[in-house]
């Protein structure tokens, strides 16, 4: 069974930062893509970035440029960097593994995904 925990959520302002922590337990990360959600009140869950390996990570539109995945495998952690925030990201942002894309996923992209594990989930606000 896989468990993911994240962290790090909070309030900031917009143009503001957070790094959000997300530690998975019983988690293969060489065979499994691994991601962050995101869902907001009234709307449905979707994917904000997706690592598929070592060399490959794939970013929303809405996000690239802004928001930096990456993983200490030693600590089986995962992280999402969040700079220059603004309002519309407000959102509970999951982690999750065990990711693949196949239909009737979250919608990531013109993708969907699919994942085995999540996380709880925690909330980020940014204000304007």
């Amino acid at each position: 069974q896989v468990q993911m925990a994240e962290s790090g959520g909070g309030s900031v302002q917009s143009g503001g930062s957070l790094r959000l922590s997300c530690v998975g337990y019983r988690v293969m990360y060489r065979y499994y893509y691994m991601g962050w959600f995101r869902q907001a009140p009234g709307k449905e869950r979707e994917g904000v970035g997706i690592v598929e390996s070592a060399d490959k990570t794939s970013y929303a539109d809405s996000v690239k440029g802004r928001f930096t995945i990456s993983q200490d495998n030693a600590k089986n952690t995962l992280y999402l960097q969040m700079d220059s925030l603004k309002p519309e990201d407000t959102a509970m942002y999951y982690c999750a593994a065990a990711c693949s894309y196949t239909y009737g996923g979250y919608s990531f992209g013109a993708r969907t995904v699919t994942c085995g594990g999540w996380g709880e989930g925690t909330q980020v606000t940014v204000s304007s």
